[in-house]
């Protein structure tokens, strides 16, 4: 199958990103969602965006303008419906991304792919819920999408095999890495990096250390470029906690139970740098851990 046209729904942190690189790569862009607000924040951030990539000569300034010109915004979501393949990019709470799914079925043509951003809910799952599970896939970006190389591609247990290369191609003309995932909870990427954020956050909650001492310790001593913690607060604490509780309850381990110091900073509304407080408070001039 031949893809022209991608629907974007949610203009948030990871609908605009994926609106971006497919607009550079040549795609027509429906981007969706509920507020306009939300969407005229997304086109300014994505002109921002843009604009940095053509000071730093990653881009032309033609390439950029017909980018943009590529992307239109609605609230109407049957106007997703029409085009080739739709990428659900909504908070990661499976009963919103299954009402998406419900509302978009009556207006989708025969051969539209729907797949999900989700970074852990099982395809299968959300796949079984609508008429063409076998053209639904996990199409699962990571943050920010306009620097990461690599794709999950995540095939549900009835996602046909054109499916799959039909995402694959669209992958390779975005110049980015797909991995192949199967559809377990948290895929690939998750399922390595949550655990090792919650141990951090038990290695804090138990006294080992604290923000600071933590995360020095592995920029420093494991090489990594972000500390879990301020990496935390970066993906959002709310979708840590998520995660960990698909993993928890999916795999059915103790050794995924999210820290309770994880669950009570999202009961504070301490999410991260979305909220200006995590483990991190970010209202000043430069970040101040809160422990």
């Amino acid at each position: 199958m031949t893809v022209n046209s991608i629907g974007v729904v949610g203009a948030g942190q990871m609908g605009n990103g994926i609106a971006h690189v497919m607009a550079l790569a040549g795609f027509n862009v429906v981007l969706n969602d509920i507020s306009e607000d939300a969407l005229k924040r997304a086109i300014d951030l994505i002109e921002r965006n843009m604009d940095r990539q053509v000071s730093r000569e990653k881009i032309t300034q033609s390439e950029r303008d017909q980018a943009m010109a590529r992307i239109i915004t609605t609230q109407d979501l049957p106007q997703v419906a029409q085009t080739d393949l739709i990428i659900e990019a909504a908070t990661e709470q499976e009963v919103i991304k299954q009402k998406i799914f419900d509302s978009l079925l009556p207006h989708l043509s025969d051969n539209t792919i729907l797949t999900s951003n989700t970074s852990s809910i099982s395809i299968t799952r959300l796949a079984s819920r609508t008429d063409r599970p076998e053209k639904f896939m996990g199409f699962h970006f990571m943050n920010p999408v306009p620097v990461m190389q690599l794709v999950e591609l995540i095939r549900g247990i009835a996602t046909d095999k054109e499916t799959y290369e039909t995402c694959l191609g669209v992958v390779e003309k975005l110049g980015k890495t797909a991995a192949s995932a199967e559809d377990f909870p948290a895929f690939i990427v998750n399922r390595i990096l949550m655990p090792m954020i919650n141990e951090a956050v038990y290695t804090l909650y138990e006294g080992v250390g604290n923000v600071n001492s933590i995360d020095q310790s592995m920029k420093l001593g494991a090489n990594h470029p972000m500390g879990p913690l301020e990496l935390a607060d970066f993906i959002g604490l709310d979708t840590c906690l998520a995660i960990m509780n698909v993993l928890h309850d999916g795999l059915a381990d103790t050794k995924y139970r999210p820290c309770p110091l994880l669950t009570k900073y999202v009961e504070a509304g301490w999410l991260g740098r979305k909220t200006q407080r995590g483990f991190y408070d970010y209202r000043g001039e430069t970040p101040v851990p809160t422990r």
